[in-house]
């Protein structure tokens, strides 16, 4: 067995279970394995605010704690908020994949880090968005936006059939200047083309010299399948995407059935 060194967890759908909670056995579960000295990461498409608290309850607050968010367009160490990756977008693109949203009558929304979550118009998911995360948003004219002001990440959001459409037949306008992934049913995101899960995990493995052979990552979504494919195993949950779960290495319980720590026991603790 490899001797794994590295653990990447997706929050939503994979280390929190249907009630935005972690299990004890998935706590203890990393407690173990941190006390072996193997670092557990999360890695999500949230904000940092947004996942903060899931990190104070995992005592992941030291400086070797990192954390990676906006889907890897950040990694940073928790303590000081010292950046290891980042890769942003501009408000030219925020206003590119606004503007194709808008002619396909879907809403919008993105993230800057000075003006937070921003959208052109308030939206049942925008809500949603803010209030998972336990942030607020601005609603504001993306006209206003400077061409090159720096964005985190644009998302096109509306239910999962009127995306779906959107998805399936991105113009190579969008689909080849960005990277694009499906981090749940009704978010689209677009994020800098050198910018994904997997990206962010590599960048993060490097500096702590660990090679990809060493590191599991664990999802369940379209915004997961880098991370699965980098790392030395990729772990899909019992509830994952058919298609994430195709590339998988290994397919663990779902996510109400602490899945996570079904992981760990079996590649870590065993």
């Amino acid at each position: 067995m490899a001797n794994y060194k590295l653990i990447a967890l997706d929050l939503d759908g994979t280390l929190l279970d249907a009630q935005k909670e972690i299990s004890r056995r998935n706590r203890d579960a990393i407690a173990a394995a941190r006390e072996l000295g193997v670092y557990v990461i999360l890695a999500s498409g949230r904000p940092y605010a947004g996942m903060k608290k899931y990190m104070q309850q995992l005592n992941m607050t030291t400086d070797n704690d990192y954390v990676l968010c906006f889907n890897g367009a950040r990694v940073e160490r928790v303590t000081d908020g010292h950046v290891l990756n980042s890769k942003m977008l501009c408000g030219k693109d925020a206003k590119r994949v606004a503007h194709y949203a808008r002619q396909m009558g879907l809403n919008t929304h993105a993230f800057s880090p000075e003006r937070g979550l921003i959208t052109p118009q308030a939206s049942h998911y925008t809500r949603h968005e803010a209030e998972s995360n336990a942030i607020e948003f601005s609603v504001i004219d993306f006209e206003q936006l400077h061409d090159d002001e720096p964005i985190i990440k644009s998302m096109v959001i509306d239910p999962p059939e009127l995306l779906e459409k959107m998805a399936s037949a991105l113009p190579p306008e969008l689909a080849q200047r960005y990277t694009v992934v499906r981090s749940a049913p009704f978010f689209l995101e677009f994020i800098h083309p050198q910018a994904n899960k997997g990206a962010g995990v590599a960048a993060l493995a490097q500096h702590l010299n660990i090679s990809a052979e060493q590191v599991i990552c664990c999802g369940d979504a379209g915004n997961d399948w880098h991370m699965l494919q980098y790392a030395g195993l990729g772990v899909a949950m019992g509830n994952a995407t058919t298609e994430l779960k195709a590339i998988a290495d290994y397919i663990t319980a779902d996510h109400n059935d602490s899945g996570v720590a079904q992981v760990i026991e079996t590649f870590i603790l065993a």
